[in-house]
């Protein structure tokens, strides 16, 4: 049975981890503590990728105490030479006398390899204290590593009747200053924002995390860079002063017919990462997309788009969860709907769970995923 001891120090480690929910990208979030009994020798979590591992920063705090110690860690510590050493010889070195570990890390590279180098080193091991927890902290790169693809969020902000806009278009606010920064947020946990060239013609977003409206993010390690911005364009439609396109980082998913067309070059040439894919009537195939944002290491990935890419993600339920936030308004009964769906029959209706639901500000936001 799990000791109250294990499972608080466990608990520590997942709120260290947490910190750094806006910079680890593509890495996941990590957090270590060392201890000897109920004493907190040292702390750490991953802070940002190509520095040192959680392991490594709480080792360093504890200096010549850590032997004999324990040490907490909410993901197995890996085995093999990356951009830093392997954390379970950086163990093994401080002289650590056990390791509890929340979760196997699910990288094939890693995976037992960790706790195989720890107990040939004559360590114990305990495994799988708040495993679910630890989980929770990394679902894209989860995900990535089962199936190689990134874990999606779709964000829609809509009307109490259901709106995303106006007829005309015209969609500027819907939602509250809180929300807005709540999507912000959303944002900074993600590896890549998906758009389609609808909305860039329409709206021309610039899809950045702007850290002025992030707010207070307490002791959270401060965002370092940009998500990926990424556009579904079967025809190479973006214009080239897209605000969309500043500040480069950006990749285009357009037909392979359009591929060597002159306005697919011209992105090329202004530094946009334009690849082909296969497009069905329906639009993107977004199976396809995925698979190759997945190969691109992207692990969160977030879609902000308009009703029919939107839609096809929630009709094809290739998405993990939705995000709703709902304004106290009504926009009227020629407003654009949430998603375009073809359903006909209340048999066709698609089902959601709620995994969460809040206030923000006077909007409610709403975290479904689908059944």
């Amino acid at each position: 049975m799990t000791d109250t001891r294990q499972v608080r120090l466990m608990a520590r480690a997942i709120q260290l981890a947490w910190r750094g929910r806006y910079s680890t990208h593509p890495n996941p979030r990590v957090g270590c503590v060392i201890a000897r009994g109920d004493d907190i020798l040292g702390e750490g979590w991953h802070e940002r990728a190509g520095e040192a591992h959680a392991e490594i920063h709480a080792l360093s705090k504890a200096g010549p105490a850590a032997r004999g110690a324990t040490a907490y860690v909410t993901l197995e510590p890996c085995s093999h030479f990356g951009r830093t050493p392997p954390c379970a010889r950086a163990l093994i070195d401080a002289g650590v006398a056990k390791v509890v570990v929340a979760t196997m890390d699910p990288n094939p590279a890693v995976s037992g390899r960790g706790l195989a180098m720890l107990r040939d080193a004559g360590i114990r091991v305990t495994e799988g204290v708040l495993a679910e927890q630890a989980r929770q902290l990394n679902p894209g790169f989860m995900k990535r590593m089962h199936c190689g693809r990134p874990y999606v969020r779709v964000k829609m902000a809509a009307s109490l009747d259901g709106r995303t806009a106006m007829a005309s278009g015209e969609s500027q606010w819907i939602t509250g200053a809180a929300a807005r920064q709540d999507v912000q947020r959303l944002r900074a946990i993600s590896d890549a924002i998906l758009t389609g060239v609808g909305t860039v013609l329409a709206d021309d977003p610039s899809l950045t995390v702007r850290r002025s409206e992030l707010g207070d993010i307490g002791d959270a390690t401060e965002p370092s860079r940009q998500p990926l911005r990424v556009i579904a364009d079967r025809d190479a439609r973006t214009p080239c002063d897209a605000k969309i396109l500043h500040g480069g980082n950006v990749r285009l998913f357009c037909s392979s017919e359009a591929l060597v067309t002159a306005p697919a070059q011209d992105l090329s040439a202004l530094g946009v990462s334009v690849a082909g894919v296969r497009w069905k009537d329906n639009g993107i195939d977004l199976g396809e997309a995925l698979d190759a944002l997945g190969e691109l290491g992207i692990n969160d990935l977030l879609v902000e788009a308009g009703p029919t890419l939107a839609g096809t993600f929630v009709h094809e339920r290739l998405l993990d969860e939705l995000w709703l936030y709902q304004a106290p308004v009504f926009l009227g009964s020629t407003g654009r709907p949430t998603a375009n769906l073809p359903l006909e029959r209340m048999a066709d209706k698609i089902q959601w769970t709620v995994k969460d639901q809040r206030q923000v500000g006077d909007d409610q936001r709403l975290i479904l995923i689908p059944r």
